[in-house]
């Protein structure tokens, strides 16, 4: 199973759901992890019978909310291993990137956007780090400017942080947050109605975790869904 960390302070909660929807739709078995403090998953992917943790199918994935590691998954399903193609983890904290053991995931996402917030939290999530973990950069931005990835990597020079060479882009456009709140309604994941950008940074992320599947196959998936 491919283990890919989502790392940061900023809401990654629909971009994971998306990159799942794009992986299952090639017939890959995905399981989304929600281990952030506010659990939002939990209030965007319905369930019949929320409790403390749970596993839910959701539009061809699986989604597990409330557990604090691989282990605590495995005993809920009664499994010695997960039987999934890739786990996808959204990661808000140190102790669940300790706990997950992020640091030798498959994939490393660190997603922010440029308040001072989601840059500085991001940032003390692989603050306890003493090795080098390799991490793709995903910035949130209207504007996409060198000064605002000068200013991170200013500030995580000290950090045992190995930037990819790949930097990976997404819009603050209205128009994808209307038609993921209309989605979220629906309770349906679909690509039609976000933006250009918004759908190549998702097709990069999912060529990422499997270059195996040709390029074609994801573009079929954002212009028919």
């Amino acid at each position: 199973m491919k283990k890919v960390g989502f790392v940061g302070g900023f809401d990654k909660t629909d971009l994971i759901i998306y990159v799942a929807k794009m992986l299952s739709e090639v017939g890959k078995k995905v399981l989304v992890i929600d281990t952030t403090i506010n659990q939002r998953a939990r209030y965007i992917v319905p369930t019949i019978t929320p409790s403390i943790y749970y596993i839910t199918e959701f539009d061809g994935m699986d989604v597990a909310v409330g557990f604090d590691s691989i282990d605590k998954i495995k005993d809920y399903l009664g499994l010695d291993e997960l039987d999934y193609d890739v786990a996808l983890i959204d990661i808000d904290s140190d102790k669940s990137f300790q706990n997950f053991d992020i640091q030798h995931a498959d994939k490393n996402y660190f997603v922010t956007a440029f308040d001072n917030y989601s840059l500085k939290k991001g940032l003390e999530i692989v603050g306890k780090l003493e090795q080098k973990v390799e991490m793709t950069k995903v910035l949130y931005a209207k504007e996409i400017l060198q000064e605002d990835d000068d200013y991170l990597n200013f500030l995580s020079f000290y950090y045992s942080i190995q930037w990819s060479k790949h930097i990976i882009y997404f819009p603050h456009e209205q128009g994808d947050c209307s038609a993921i709140m209309e989605n979220q309604r629906a309770a349906k994941v679909r690509f039609r109605n976000l933006s250009l950008q918004y759908k190549e940074g998702l097709l990069m992320i999912a060529q990422q975790i499997m270059p195996e599947i040709k390029n074609n196959e994801f573009k079929k998936i954002l212009k028919n869904i």
